[in-house]
C-alpha cells in the first residue's frame, strides 16, 4: 500500500544562492520570493548549508557594535557575533544542512522537522544534489485530500488489495478525514489490521474501528486438559 511521500508534496523549483552571494543579495532573494530561508549550493547543486532569516537578523541584533572580533563566552553567542559580521552566504549559513530525500514518508519528515527544530528540509537525490524543498506547510497538504479520495484508498488499497475483503462485509465512512470502519470479519487479526492500515492512508486524521469478528485468533490458547 503506497502512502504519500516527500516527493509528492515538495517544491521542485527551489530558490538557491551560492557561497559567494553577498549578504544584501541574500536578503533581497528572501524578500523577493517571499521565503524565510534559502539553501546554499555549489556548482553541482550539492547543499552546503542553509541561510535563514534568523541567520541574517544577527547583523541587526548586533548593529552598532564596531568590534566583531572579540572573544565572547558561549558557542551560540560567538556564532551569532561571527554571523553579525559576515558578508557572504558561506559565512552566514547554518551547516550542515538538515535534509531529507524524496522517498521519505511524511511522518518521518515531520518528526525530523520537529526534532531538528527547523522549518524546512532540502530534498536530495542519491548523489546528494538538491531536487526540492519541503516545508511544514507542504506536509499539511496531505490533509487537503477529499473524503472521497480517502475512502477510495481505504476500500481499494486496504480492504480489497491487502485484506481481500469481499464487498459489503465492511463499510467505510469518512468525514473531515476521520474514518469509521464497521462490519464483521472472520478473524480479530484481520479486523485489527484493517484499522491499522486505514490509519496509514494519506490524509486520514483518525480511525474508529467498529469491525466485529467471529474468532479471536489473538487470544491465548487454552491449557490442555491433563
Amino acid at each position: 500500500m503506497r502512502t504519500w511521500q516527500v516527493g509528492d508534496v515538495m517544491t521542485v523549483d527551489v530558490v538557491t544562492v551560492r557561497e559567494e552571494t553577498p549578504y544584501r543579495a541574500v536578503v533581497d532573494t528572501l524578500l523577493r520570493h517571499g521565503i524565510s530561508a534559502v539553501p546554499v549550493v555549489d556548482e553541482s547543486r550539492r547543499v552546503l548549508g542553509v541561510v535563514s532569516e534568523a541567520d541574517l537578523l544577527h547583523k541587526i541584533e548586533h548593529s552598532g557594535q564596531a568590534d566583531q572580533r572579540r572573544v565572547f563566552v558561549g558557542r551560540r553567542r560567538r556564532d551569532a557575533r561571527e554571523k553579525a559580521g559576515a558578508l557572504l552566504a558561506r559565512d552566514l549559513m547554518s551547516t550542515p544542512a538538515v535534509t531529507t530525500d524524496a522517498q521519505a514518508s511524511l511522518p518521518a519528515a515531520a518528526r525530523r522537522l520537529d526534532r531538528e527544530r527547523v522549518k524546512r528540509l532540502p530534498v536530495l537525490d542519491d548523489l546528494g544534489r538538491l531536487v526540492g524543498i519541503v516545508t511544514r506547510s507542504d506536509l499539511l497538504r496531505v490533509h487537503l485530500r477529499s473524503d472521497a479520495e480517502i475512502r477510495e484508498d481505504v476500500v481499494q488499497e486496504v480492504l480489497r488489495r491487502v485484506l481481500a475483503v469481499q464487498d459489503g462485509l465492511v463499510t467505510v465512512r469518512v468525514r473531515d478525514g476521520a474514518v469509521t470502519l464497521a462490519g464483521r470479519l472472520d478473524r480479530r487479526s484481520d479486523a485489527d489490521l484493517a484499522g491499522r492500515l486505514a490509519a496509514r492512508v494519506s490524509g486520514v486524521v483518525r480511525v474508529t474501528n467498529e469491525i466485529g469478528y467471529d474468532v479471536d485468533d489473538r487470544a491465548p490458547a487454552p491449557d490442555p486438559v491433563a
